[in-house]
């Protein structure tokens, strides 16, 4: 009787302790390490141990001996291996890229639109937020929640920026995202069916001489590329003007040195010997072409003489001319600014333009990583300037305006041939 009272007594004690320990463990322990502890216990407990942990934790009979089974078995893989096999292998939660292979693809589709800041830095940041994104995803089909686009953004150096006060000028155009989303789906429509997209545009005007040039390169150790203490241009070697044209689609580039004025007619001869040495060969049967550009410049969107001159082109080509302009003051995101003119001056960094051969030379041997290749000729014509085109010959131009912001997107259509 006295043996009874105490093995009670002894119960009692264990089932306070074990229900104390259990307390204070139970919120750092998942369903498996809760039962093979709760195991643990009850072989330790001896005789009753089972039914000692069972009172104590509230845990079930039948998952406490599942516990000891698994427990047996851990022993015995450690005893053997040394390491206890917690799942098979191959077994957990695949990764979410692995499910959807393309979802990185398509996650940048979504954010590419609306891409805000400094195009050439390789850190890219999105106006659209995790939340929204992952909406959109879950839309197109694939299941994911806000915390996993956060991951995947933070993985493709994404960051969030807030705004920075640095700039003057006027507010932006109210319809500015709506004509990037409209330049980008138009895009997407010409890449589809194989047609040309042509981002261009004139590089900044650079001076010819021993003058300082922005950046650095390796060299000696005190040694320095001695250069003019002024930037004034010389009469004999001037000044020369690169038109680009960037091929979106090949991921190609196009540079007309210009030794004269930046004008219409210099911008249109660019893109119409790039078509002769480059495009046709790499285009065939095709029936248009699209450009994107900038709203002032040689391209600017209200110039007569920029549209008089497409309409010559077009109707060489025998092509239809679609053109999408930048609303004012984006530039910046014109393809052109960040996969052509940025990796130019980069490779032409810290040296001296010295003469119109060194910089042919240093834009046809850009080139990057990602495959990048230009080609590059001297257009030595002179171009006038202030020419001005009469109302009767604007009248003849074919040019359709489209129903979205016209002024910036239109098409020009060659006249019929004559016989």
């Amino acid at each position: 009787m006295n043996n009874n009272k105490s093995n009670n007594s002894v119960s009692i004690i264990a089932t306070a302790i074990i229900h104390d320990k259990y307390k204070k463990m139970s919120l750092f322990l998942n369903e498996k390490s809760r039962r093979v502890w709760c195991a643990a216990e009850a072989e330790a407990c001896g005789r009753g141990g089972i039914k000692i942990v069972h009172e104590a934790t509230g845990i079930s009979r039948p998952t406490i001996i599942k516990g000891l089974k698994e427990l047996a078995v851990g022993q015995t893989e450690a005893g053997i291996t040394g390491v206890i096999k917690i799942r098979n292998r191959g077994g957990g939660r695949k990764k979410v890229t692995a499910k959807y292979p393309d979802l990185l693809i398509k996650l940048d589709e979504l954010i590419d639109p609306a891409t805000r800041g400094d195009p050439e830095s390789p850190l890219r940041w999105s106006s659209k937020g995790t939340i929204k994104l992952a909406e959109e995803l879950n839309q197109l089909g694939y299941k994911v929640d806000q915390k996993t686009v956060y991951t995947l953004l933070n993985q493709q150096d994404y960051s969030m920026k807030s705004n920075k006060k640095s700039q003057e000028g006027k507010a932006s155009h109210v319809d500015r995202d709506a004509q990037f989303n409209f330049i980008n789906e138009q895009a997407k429509k010409f890449q589809q069916q194989d047609l040309p997209v042509l981002s261009i545009d004139t590089k900044k005007k650079e001076n010819l001489g021993n003058f300082k040039n922005n950046g650095k390169e390796w060299s000696k150790k005190g040694k320095y590329t001695e250069v003019l203490t002024h930037d004034f241009p010389g009469k004999e070697l001037g000044k020369v003007a690169p038109h680009g044209i960037y091929d979106i689609n090949k991921n190609q580039g196009w540079v007309s040195v210009g030794v004269s004025s930046d004008t219409a007619e210099f911008a249109v001869n660019s893109i119409r010997n790039w078509y002769v040495t480059m495009g046709q060969d790499q285009y065939s049967q095709i029936d248009k072409i699209m450009i994107t550009a900038d709203c002032g410049g040689s391209n600017n969107y209200r110039s007569r003489l920029w549209k008089h001159e497409l309409q010559k082109l077009a109707n060489e080509l025998q092509l239809s001319i679609f053109v999408c302009h930048f609303p004012p003051g984006t530039s910046k995101w014109n393809k052109i600014e960040h996969r052509l003119f940025s990796q130019i001056s980069q490779n032409w960094r810290g040296r001296p333009l010295l003469n119109l051969e060194t910089v042919v030379e240093l834009i046809g041997n850009t080139t990057t990583n990602a495959g990048l290749r230009v080609k590059v000729i001297v257009d030595k014509n002179i171009y006038q300037t202030g020419i001005k085109v009469s109302n009767e010959d604007f009248a003849k131009i074919k040019l359709e305006k489209n129903v979205f912001h016209g002024e910036w997107n239109y098409t020009i259509t060659p006249h019929a041939k004559v016989n």
